[in-house]
């Protein structure tokens, strides 16, 4: 397993959570090899509490890059030359190390090794080629870049919206030429699939959700009621820093028009002055890293989950369901969910306009029978289709056809 991220705690973000469940499941009955970075931030016992879930662990250190040379433009030109000479986007290429990929070399010589998996699209860059031949190689897809890039510039989300126009036709062409390097390709969800099926990718496409770890996000015990509403997430992500600011910026005034005594919590990881700025607003808390994201769940009235771009399905809105906190979210929060329908059980409140979020928050604050309902039907719906155990068993399930089938 390649991980250019360090999946240990399974708490930094969605990366973290989506690679450490899936190994945490494989190694119960495989010997699982992986191969991560780490930076400042992961220290000697993370380090081996990681090790001690694997039968083997190859850490390396994360390349530096200095802040004061990707402020020169000279350096912004040469990196977008590179982007149009190699197909490889910076944000990749950023995280490359030769000595990882020499150490990942010798692994997939080793003929005791049955599969490859880049754990996150940015790991392609340690496959090679002709691995396929001999070696069947998986790419764990956590979101489609293309796709996150082109909602960026399609809803002017984009924080640097001419970079992200002009390299848009170059990410399309990087991910649909990194899939003929893989076995199989595994998505998220249908929208994800859809994107890759616009590829022409002949690679086996496997949709698997992400879940949720019940032991941390268990179900409230009570309704706090009251006007406290909560966003969670890293807050050092694009779509989270785009998500967290329109709420707070042109859904929240409106909503404390109706209700004064509204609070906007965002508890997440890492805040960028962009959010933490938002704490000047009437109302607003930015917490920055919690103890448990659970407990600021299980406090609060409603959870909002108001992202515009970004592919795949948000964690962040299946351990609001969890933890049984009533989700008002918009079509991008809820990707992959069925919450609602003639024969699906209400789950969430969709919002997409600010409108829509004031009419449904405001529905959930004055309706205790309706916040139960959500409350209750999104843990049921979780617990059925979105357990570590079951998404892990699938996933094992693909690995042991791709095996099994190889020439």
């Amino acid at each position: 397993m390649i991980s250019a991220t360090f999946p240990y705690p399974p708490s930094r973000g969605g990366t973290q959570v989506r690679t450490f469940n899936f190994m945490k499941y494989l190694s119960q009955k495989h010997a699982v090899t992986l191969v991560t970075q780490s930076g400042e931030e992961v220290g000697d016992c993370e380090i081996e509490q990681l090790r001690g879930c694997v039968s083997e662990l190859r850490v390396f250190r994360r390349p530096k890059n200095s802040p004061e040379n990707r402020l020169k433009l000279f350096k912004k030109l040469q990196r977008f030359g590179r982007f149009i000479q190699t197909g490889i986007p910076p944000s990749v290429l950023s995280s490359y190390s030769i000595e990882m990929q020499e150490a990942i070399d010798a692994y997939a010589s080793d003929r005791s090794y049955d599969v490859v998996t880049c754990e996150h699209s940015v790991n392609e860059i340690y496959v090679r080629p002709e691995w396929c031949d001999r070696l069947p190689t998986v790419a764990n897809i956590h979101s489609s870049i293309y796709g996150t890039y082109r909602q960026q510039v399609e809803t002017s989300t984009s924080e640097k919206p001419l970079r992200d126009r002009v390299q848009l036709p170059l990410i399309r062409r990087y991910e649909r030429g990194y899939c003929r390097k893989f076995s199989a390709l595994v998505v998220t969800t249908e929208d994800d699939a859809r994107q890759f099926r616009e590829f022409g990718t002949e690679a086996r496409l496997e949709i698997i959700a992400n879940g949720v770890d019940f032991d941390e996000f268990t179900p409230r015990e009570r309704d706090p009621g009251g006007y406290r509403i909560v966003f969670i997430g890293a807050m050092d992500n694009l779509p989270n820093i785009d998500a967290a600011r329109f709420f707070a910026l042109e859904v929240l005034p409106l909503v404390q028009i109706r209700y004064p005594e509204t609070t906007f919590e965002i508890a997440g990881a890492r805040p960028v002055p962009s959010v933490l700025e938002l704490q000047n607003l009437r109302g607003v808390t930015v917490t920055g890293t919690v103890p448990a994201i659970a407990d600021y769940l299980h406090q609060a009235t409603v959870c909002v989950v108001p992202m515009r771009t970004g592919y795949g399905i948000k964690n962040k809105t299946l351990q609001a369901m969890a933890a049984g906190t009533p989700v008002v979210a918009s079509d991008r929060g809820l990707e992959g969910l069925k919450v609602e329908g003639s024969e699906v059980p209400l789950r969430a409140l969709r919002a997409n306009q600010v409108n829509e979020y004031v009419y449904a928050i405001g529905r959930l604050f004055e309706d205790r029978r309706l916040r139960e309902q959500l409350s209750r039907q999104g843990r049921k719906m979780v617990e059925r289709e979105y357990n570590w155990e079951i998404l892990g068993r699938r996933y094992e399930q693909l690995l042991l056809e791709l095996v099994e089938s190889r020439p």
